[in-house]
């Protein structure tokens, strides 16, 4: 009969069973098995994933870009938080031929320009962050100005106005800082003759609102552009209507504007019955944004016959910026509330960061451009 032979695991338990009961073989037993372990140690050491961070290290966040603020006159910015809530003036100033050339124009944040009576046309200049050592010459003021201005909460400098004008800008509701009871902020000129020759400066306003506690504007301005994001894609431009040059009616040609758009500086060099209109002290006067409002006007009887126009509501306007021309809407639902302006699409018109010139002409007078 055959001998069933033992099996691998049987020959292999034999020999460990041997080999533990020799003292001799039990060291090399216990050696081989410590070398295996620490092979193992070893091998697990070398394959150990790496951790995921140092916890010794340490990243220094990225600091966050600063603030940046913008005055609600201009959309400029401006060095800080305080700056965009300093006191805003409106100065009524005047544009008969011997008013001209005018001193301050060139440095108001926004202009509005309608006509006071007679054809004659008038200016109310604000100002905040810029402070012109001459401005003038400085005349009466009339209702629809200080419906303009109001949202800007300006201080309002003049000397006197309509029968209405005056009820309105002493209701308590104005900043009024009228000539006719701060005469030490006004003087006359003498190289001029009256009534057009009463100046100021700002350093005689500053110290007249500062007086009286007029040291800041809760301003309301208008929707400006977005600023540009740092490394962002620009977007891609509207194609809207060229208008390099333009040409407003208003009334005779003595107080008809007309504008030519320089593609360098991105302005509107401005001219009165085809002739430069000239700050005296700073030059052409060359607005960034040229907005022309049609506002229903007709003359009415006050203390005396005077113009009066629609303050509230909308009509047409055409927004001249960036060498292009936007015709839409404008709106403003009261006196406190701000002017706005829209496209036919009801939506927007962003307007550029500067000096606006507001003209406000009849509904039936011609705006032209090419």
């Amino acid at each position: 009969m055959e001998l069933e032979k033992p099996s691998k695991w049987n020959r292999l338990s034999t020999k460990v069973h041997a080999l533990l009961h020799d003292k001799k073989g039990v060291r090399y037993f216990i050696a081989a098995l410590l070398l295996i372990i620490a092979t193992g140690g070893i091998t697990f050491a070398l394959i150990r994933p790496t951790p995921a961070h140092n916890s010794n290290l340490t990243v220094t966040p990225k600091p966050p870009e600063p603030q940046k603020y913008y005055s609600p006159l201009t959309g400029l910015e401006v060095k800080d938080k305080a700056a965009t809530k300093k006191q805003i003036t409106a100065i009524m100033i005047e544009n008969s031929p011997d008013a001209r050339p005018q001193s301050g124009l060139k440095e108001a944040g926004v202009v509005f320009e309608a006509i006071a009576e007679g054809g004659i046309t008038r200016f109310a200049a604000l100002y905040q962050q810029t402070k012109p050592a001459l401005i003038g010459p400085v005349r009466s003021v009339r209702p629809y100005y200080l419906t303009w201005i109001k949202p800007f909460d300006p201080a309002v400098a003049h000397i006197g106005g309509s029968a209405n004008a005056l009820r309105e800008v002493r209701s308590g509701q104005y900043k009024d800082i009228d000539q006719f009871f701060n005469a030490q902020a006004y003087w006359r000129a003498t190289d001029r003759y009256a009534p057009h020759n009463v100046y100021t400066s700002f350093q005689k306003l500053d110290a007249l609102n500062a007086a009286k506690h007029y040291t800041s504007s809760k301003a309301t301005g208008f929707i400006r552009q977005p600023i540009p994001k740092k490394h962002a894609t620009p977007p891609k431009p509207k194609k809207l209507e060229k208008a390099s040059s333009i040409a407003i009616t208003i009334s005779s040609p003595w107080y008809n504007p007309s504008y030519t758009y320089n593609t360098k500086t991105k302005l509107y060099a401005r001219s009165l019955n085809g002739t430069i209109h000239n700050d005296r002290e700073k030059g052409q006067l060359a607005p960034r944004v040229v907005i022309v409002m049609k506002v229903p006007t007709k003359i009415g009887l006050e203390d005396g016959y005077r113009e009066q126009m629609t303050t509230s509501g909308s009509g047409d306007v055409y927004v001249f910026q960036d060498g292009t021309v936007v015709k839409g809407s404008w709106h403003k639902k009261n006196k406190n509330t701000q002017l706005t302006f829209t496209d036919k699409n009801n939506q927007p018109i962003p307007l550029g960061r500067g000096q606006t010139w507001i003209t406000v002409t009849a509904p039936e007078k011609a705006v032209s451009w090419r």
